[in-house]
């Protein structure tokens, strides 16, 4: 079997599965999906600036921070002091992705001209300016307490508990059905950024990743693919912003803090840099871990709620999915989607063993008697 076919046999299993699950799986399963869903689009649009084009950046929560609020603000009402357009929730969603486009331009100049940790210490300033808009803009944000998230409403189907909705009988409400909207966000993304990387666009990023001298002799703009990179990344942080907030039902601003982007940075080191696969892998690695632990926290040694001693299941996560961080980059640099790599073609040799061993072996040729 080809390696070609191995991965659209191997793809097309998850993609059954995945549709599968809302029919057999509890809610807490569904909201960790869907938060993973969201972190994996978030992952690979930082996958493409920092794996593929060699871009360090700290700021990937502000991007996330605009799509959500831009999505809250485009979509809901004027009331109680808060600031709306009430536009179509589809809509609300588009502009936040092109809001979330607009602020990386607004930064991508200086994206264009730094590199390296220069270009991380530039993009950590948008952490900070982040953080102070959203807790002083209050009629846009809501301030420390946030605002409530609209539901998406699509071709007349509301993505929230109510209507009411059974599918095969089982009652579909709003994790249910935004799985299916999450699922194919995700499935768009990843294509799409699959795309870029298999083209003429992922080509000119990777040489300027290995060698921007010579991506330059060449004839490639590398200050405008560098800028133009970051534009995209960002609208990638500003989709998964909008999905985010769907899943949360309310914004918060101290989610989109510091701690979000060194998760995000985390996520393809450990799945694997400039690989679509990887940060999907490292997406729901770091994503699930927190809930995971959360849940079991009574079944684990020295893992505890906040206040009940020992460590929180968030910080156990971070210590967890930060000594995996250094044991790949130390054994497994490719990341985790190399072991899957690793497994197809061991796979395939001991499959083209074994078809080789049931092989009839040849006749030997016949011994010819000599003549007396």
């Amino acid at each position: 079997m080809s390696d070609r076919w191995a991965k659209v046999l191997t793809w097309s299993a998850v993609l059954a599965v995945a549709v599968a699950v809302p029919f057999y799986l509890e809610g807490f399963w569904l909201q960790a999906g869907l938060f993973s869903m969201s972190a994996a689009v978030g992952a690979i649009g930082i996958n493409l600036l920092t794996g593929a084009t060699g871009q360090l950046s700290m700021g990937h929560a502000f991007f996330l921070a605009v799509g959500s609020y831009s999505y809250v603000y485009f979509s809901s009402a004027p009331e109680h002091g808060l600031g709306g357009l009430g536009l179509p929730t589809p809509v609300a969603a588009v502009l936040a992705v092109l809001a979330a486009g607009v602020a990386g331009g607004v930064f991508s100049p200086i994206a264009g001209r730094l590199k390296g940790a220069y270009l991380g210490i530039a993009t950590l300033a948008l952490i900070f300016l982040g953080q102070h808009l959203l807790f002083n803009a209050a009629p846009v944000t809501g301030g420390y307490n946030g605002r409530p998230v609209p539901p998406m409403e699509l071709f007349g189907l509301v993505f929230a508990d109510s209507p009411a909705l059974v599918v095969a009988q089982v009652p579909f409400g709003a994790l249910e059905r935004l799985w299916f909207l999450g699922l194919a966000v995700l499935v768009g993304a990843a294509l799409f950024a699959r795309g870029v990387l298999a083209g003429r666009p992922g080509r000119a990023m990777n040489t300027i990743r290995d060698h921007e001298i010579a991506a330059g002799v060449m004839g490639v703009p590398v200050a405008r693919y560098r800028a133009g990179v970051f534009v995209l990344s960002s609208m990638y942080g500003g989709l998964a912003g909008v999905l985010l907030a769907l899943v949360f039902q309310r914004t918060v601003p101290d989610y989109f803090g510091i701690l979000l982007s060194l998760d995000y940075l985390a996520m393809i080191v450990i799945g694997g840099l400039g690989s679509v696969a990887g940060a999907v892998i490292g997406a729901v690695f770091v994503s699930l871990l927190p809930q995971l632990l959360t849940r079991y926290s009574d079944a684990l040694p020295l893992v505890a709620e906040p206040g009940a001693g020992g460590v929180s299941p968030a910080e156990a996560a971070r210590i967890l999915y930060g000594a995996a961080v250094v044991v790949i980059v130390l054994f497994l640099p490719g990341g985790l989607v190399s072991l899957t790599g690793r497994l197809r073609h061991g796979v395939n040799r001991r499959i083209a063993s074994l078809s080789a061993a049931r092989q009839p072996s040849p006749n030997p040729s016949p011994r010819h008697k000599e003549s007396t």
